[in-house]
């Protein structure tokens, strides 16, 4: 079966340390032959900017981000460069296609020219803020909570203009409502359901709700913290979470937002890309196998822009 995961940070990995080759390295959880292994039709790569950057910096690192991809991970036999959203449905069955996508505003400033930049460069997805604040709005760790500036609402307008997913993990609750008053195409790329684990990054049941109405995208995330908020957990832990989406009405909007080499503890059994096949036998214990294809790769598919 498979797999389509909407959230990854190997590109940070592969900044810090570029001697770290894509194809087989051990320390970056989806590399290439990872995702082989586990099945995995499309990755999604976040551009990710640690918030220690000096802001005249950010934007110099975000595009040395894009450059990996394209000169690593673009480079490693078997990945494929998805440029629109529908080249998904073109991919080979030896292939694996590579979304570029952005995970915060904060290299951009009040630049939209660097916003424009990143997208010819391949961003189709872009997630507005980390846990801190930036010039288009606040995230979940800024303790005022405020909604999208006038530039944030200028970016979700552009992001629909382009085609471009608007993804609303990390950011406040205000800013979710702000989104999905602006957004044509919201996702929460990788979070879980705040009423199973009280996280902030986690979604509550009205944001769950409201992404469902909007025919949005909820990719679970495998962080242990943001699924029973310990460091350890089960795969059937995962399980609870997506079934209480299902029952929320959101069994054809679920999907996977791994997190991958963004994380340092892990779901047992859910270590690397290369364990997905665990995930999917567990799921078809409990769900007809069409459901889990839709939870696999097919909802995400359907939801995005036909463009």
């Amino acid at each position: 079966m498979k797999i389509i995961d909407t959230h990854c940070d190997a590109l940070l990995k592969l900044w810090e340390n570029h001697d770290r080759t894509f194809l087989d390295d051990p320390e970056i959880e989806a590399n290439a032959s990872r995702l082989l292994a586990g099945g995995v039709e499309a990755q999604l790569f976040a551009i990710f900017v640690e918030p220690f950057i000096n802001s005249d910096q950010k934007f110099q690192a975000a595009l040395e981000q894009a450059d990996l991809f394209h000169q690593k991970v673009m480079k490693t036999s078997g990945m494929k460069w998805i440029k629109r959203w529908s080249e998904l449905d073109e991919l080979k069955s030896d292939e694996v296609g590579a979304v570029l996508t952005l995970e915060g505003l904060d290299p951009i400033g009040d630049d939209l020219t660097k916003l424009r930049t990143l997208y010819q460069l391949g961003v189709l997805s872009v997630g507005l803020t980390w846990n801190q604040a930036n010039l288009c709005a606040d995230g979940v760790g800024e303790p005022r909570g405020a909604g999208l500036t006038l530039l944030g609402r200028e970016v979700v307008k552009m992001n629909n203009e382009h085609n471009v997913l608007t993804d609303v993990s990390h950011l406040s609750v205000k800013g979710f409502w702000d989104v999905m008053e602006l957004a044509r195409y919201p996702i929460a790329s990788h979070s879980n359901a705040y009423s199973l684990c009280d996280h902030p990054r986690n979604l509550n049941d009205d944001q769950i709700k409201a992404l469902i109405e909007k025919d949005g995208y909820i990719g679970v995330v495998f962080h242990p913290l943001f699924t029973t908020g310990r460091d350890t957990a089960e795969i059937a832990d995962l399980l609870t979470h997506i079934d209480y989406l299902c029952s929320l009405g959101a069994a054809g909007h679920i999907g996977f937002g791994s997190d991958f080499d963004g994380i340092n503890v892990y779901i047992n059994q859910l270590e690397h890309s290369g364990k997905f096949p665990a995930l999917i036998e567990e799921l078809l214990k409990y769900y007809p196998e069409d459901m889990v294809k839709g939870f696999a790769s097919e909802n995400f598919k359907r939801i995005v822009p036909k463009g």
